[in-house]
Formats: structure tokens, sequence, C-alpha cells
């Protein structure tokens, strides 16, 4: 895959406006792990291997378990979750669909029962974030790094 530009490179003061909301969410109180499986989910739902691979790394380097990460598309059927995570994994899941799922009340309902006001209003922006994210890096064909040639690759 060709990149097709460099998004930083290109509109600097928009990434420096996205970087701005990264920070808010980094200091609104939610646990960085729970960011992380999030940002995560969103990607895996929409595709975006750079996203993908930038957010694996970034849960391992600051402790997440590497079974979690594997089994993160498949959290319904995993007790390696806690209930926390998965009302934010749900959210996430319908926010990331809106246009399928409307946001339905069952799963905001699931939302409230584990998170205060605050911290919902900023997982929502995350996930409305991580989706502009996955967009403007499909879209404009960015490339995760490659470190070592996989062996399935070689």
């Amino acid at each position: 895959m060709t990149p097709r530009m460099n998004f930083f490179q290109a509109a600097p003061e928009g990434a420096k406006a996205m970087m701005a909301v990264e920070a808010s969410i980094e200091q609104s109180g939610i646990e960085h792990g729970l960011l992380e499986l999030v940002r995560l989910r969103a990607s895996q739902i929409n595709g975006c291997a750079f996203c993908i691979h930038m957010h694996v790394n970034d849960a391992l380097k600051h402790g997440e378990n590497d079974m979690r990460i594997h089994l993160l598309a498949g959290w319904r059927d995993s007790p390696l979750f806690t209930v926390r995570e998965r009302a934010a994994l749900g959210w996430t899941e319908v926010v990331t669909r809106v246009a399928k799922t409307h946001a339905p009340d069952e799963a905001y309902a699931e939302l409230q029962s584990q998170f205060s006001g605050k911290e919902i209003a900023y997982l929502t922006l995350l996930i409305g974030a991580i989706n502009l994210w996955n967009r403007v890096q499909i879209g404009l064909r960015a490339v995760h790094p490659i470190g070592e040639p996989a062996a399935a690759a070689a």
C-alpha cells in the first residue's frame, strides 16, 4: 500500500487540534488502559491497521495483557473483561456503528451504571476522536511502521 499523504505535514494545525482533544481525553480521569481498549476496538471495527498497530503497542507498553488484546474482538464471550470495560466496549461499538445502531437506550443505561456523566462525555468524545483518526488514516492510506518482518510474510 502506498501512502497518499502525511496528514501531520499537510494539515499541521488540524493535527495540533486533534492532539489537543487527545490530551483533554487523557486528563479526563478515565484509566489509560480502558482508553486504549476503546481506541483499539473502534480501530478493529473500522479496519484501520495503522491505528490498530499504534494502540496495541501503546496498550502493551502500559502493561495490558496480550491475551486480552487477542480476545478484544470477542469481549462479550470472554471473562477477562470487567463490567466497566464491557459497558465502555458496548458503547464503543454502538457509537462507532451509529448509522446502524442509533446508540440505543440499553447501551446508554449500561454505560450510566458504570460511568459518571463527565466520564460518559469524555468516553463519547474519545469514540468520536478515534473514529475520526481511523477515517483520516484509512483515507490517506497511512502505513504502520514495520519492524521485523513476520515469518508468514517472509
